[in-house]
């Protein structure tokens, strides 16, 4: 049975140190992680039904990483002090709106039957207290795996999230593809534990001046250390920022080299790009779940003219293919989309689904010039992104609750009432699309993987075809100048002998400027097994990888 259900308070703390004695019975291998199979025996003990079981888990682990931590367990026994489990005993459907409307002070913890007799036997007289000080509440993932060679095999009984799945289909099947075919060196550097492990990155793009830096401040209710605001170009670098013990800013050479953060990959743009970049840490609540990039406002007019000392297209397109979400920021009276703007938007191609753009102090223009505005903005991102369809535009201004896009106080006469109601919808879709981020950032792991996966094999498929088409003994160098002059063709040649979607190929022009500066006769030759790993990976491993962590109760 569970502890006393006598009427008195259940404290904070005999909370913590019951689920922890519950949790490390539930870990059967003691790996600080509850899987689908240790819940459906420790959750039996409760006597509910699968479906209400099922709703549970759901709730529990809402990142849908296919497991439970510790914290996620306490979340199944209690949510802000409501204990799910209590509530389906109680004979409540178990939902959000149960959980608020719960009566907090009369709900008693969960009965758990025959669990007081396991805990004995399992603590061998010792007393509980034992089992409270040894239990780990969260084991890292081995970050051995990364060191090790690229056909060891990583044992499944390692395997307990998706996550971990990710990773061993990745040492064991697309590295080896990527090493062999210089993938690292055209398109991404391999990947590091770090890289899976890191909370969900939310990247603020625009022009000087755009309110990117309020916009965090605003989010995080207070300023990040380092972070200047005002009228001026105030961001002269990227920071990323993240959660930390204490308040400081970490210089871009440091945070480069720290296993434990996903940057390593930034070190190829040079100590020029690392002397703007830095890390600002500060503990706070957000931070924990989600890592803001605040980015240079983007050049526009005689300032385009100023060559920046580093690829500043190529580092945004690095943060895109790391970021779950990107933000394009426009100011009403800065509509103009400038040459270097138009190759940063560039850059993100592939990543349209990630996209969000926000019109901000849109507050600051009346009714009539706002329609015309937004008008504008629709047609120039058309022309821009290349699209029949434009992505959907927020609307900043200040709101009452949530902060605002900017620190200027709301014109409600030059809004009008429609213009308010417009604007508090439109923020609010914002914000929630942000809150949902953490939710979803297993999903896109596994959807940036997938896509990751397949560039790769194209890729290989590109530079073995390239070797092929190089004679054998004379002419060389004039052989490979044809190639290049025309890569369009022989990317029609190989999506068209190989069956490959043109959505996957890359740029013609990029490709073509990275290629040059390799001799295409040292080239590897196709190794089809090593693509039908890859081809495998994607049409079996990872289905079974999914269905394997699938809510257990299903």
């Amino acid at each position: 049975m569970g502890p006393d259900s006598s009427p008195k308070k259940w404290n904070l703390k005999e909370q913590r140190n019951t689920y922890l004695q519950w949790f490390s019975l539930a870990d059967e291998d003691g790996d600080g992680r509850l899987t689908g199979s240790d819940a459906l025996k420790f959750f039996a003990m409760s006597n509910l039904s699968k479906p209400e079981l099922k709703q549970v888990w759901a709730i529990a682990d809402s990142k849908r990483q296919g497991y439970l931590g510790f914290y996620e367990f306490m979340t199944a026994m209690q949510d802000s002090n409501v204990q799910l489990i209590s509530l389906a005993q109680a004979g409540n459907d178990i939902s959000q709106e149960t959980m608020s409307n719960a009566d907090l002070e009369r709900l008693q913890p969960p009965t758990m039957e025959g669990l007081a007799k396991k805990l004995k036997k399992k603590s061998g007289g010792k007393g509980e207290s034992a089992i409270v000080a040894c239990h780990p509440s969260e084991s890292p993932i081995p970050a051995s795996w990364f060191n090790s060679k690229s056909g060891k095999k990583i044992p499944l009984k390692s395997v307990t999230s998706i996550i971990d799945g990710l990773k061993k289909l990745y040492i064991e099947k697309l590295r080896p593809l990527e090493k062999t075919y210089q993938f690292p060196d055209f398109v991404s550097p391999l990947l590091t534990s770090s890289d899976f492990d890191s909370k969900p990155m939310v990247m603020l793009l625009g022009q000087y001046s755009t309110g990117k830096t309020t916009f965090i401040k605003h989010l995080l209710k207070t300023s990040c250390p380092g972070a200047h605001i005002g009228p001026e170009p105030t961001t002269d670098r990227f920071v990323v920022i993240t959660s930390g013990p204490d308040e400081r800013c970490i210089p871009g050479n440091t945070v480069a080299v720290q296993a434990d953060m996903p940057y390593s990959g930034l070190s190829s743009f040079g100590t020029a790009f690392l002397s703007k970049f830095e890390c600002s840490q500060m503990p706070h609540p957000l931070l924990e779940h989600v890592t803001f990039v605040d980015t240079p406002g983007v050049l526009s007019g005689e300032k385009q003219r100023t060559q920046r000392s580093y690829d500043f297209t190529g580092v945004t397109s690095w943060f895109a293919a790391k970021c779950d979400l990107i933000l394009l920021l426009f100011d009403p009276h800065k509509l103009d989309i400038s040459d270097e703007f138009k190759r940063v938007i560039g850059s993100l191609r592939g990543h349209d689904d990630k996209i969000r753009i926000v019109l901000n102090k849109a507050d600051q223009v009346d009714a009539q010039q706002l329609m015309r505005v937004y008008g504008a903005l629709l047609w120039s991102l058309g022309k821009v992104l290349n699209t029949p369809e434009v992505n959907r535009v927020y609307i900043g201004y200040d709101h009452p609750q949530w902060g605002s896009f900017n620190d200027k106080p709301i014109r409600e006469t030059a809004a009008g009432p429609l213009g308010m109601e417009l604007f508090q919808k439109e923020q609010d879709d914002l914000l929630s699309d942000l809150n949902d981020i953490p939710k979803k950032a297993c999903d896109r792991r596994i959807n940036e993987f997938v896509k990751r996966a397949r560039a790769a094999k194209v890729h290989a498929h590109i530079v073995s075809h390239l070797k092929k088409e190089m004679p054998a003994l004379m002419g060389k160098a004039k052989a490979q100048q044809k190639l290049l002059e025309n890569l369009d063709e022989q990317f029609a040649k190989v999506q068209k002998e190989l069956h490959l979607p043109p959505g996957d190929f890359p740029s013609v022009e990029e490709y073509r400027e990275l290629l040059s500066a390799y001799n295409f006769d040292k080239f590897e030759k196709l190794r089809p097994k090593m693509v039908q790993g890859v081809d495998d990976m994607l049409a079996y491993d990872i289905p079974e990888l999914l269905k394997k962590f699938r809510n257990p109760y299903d």
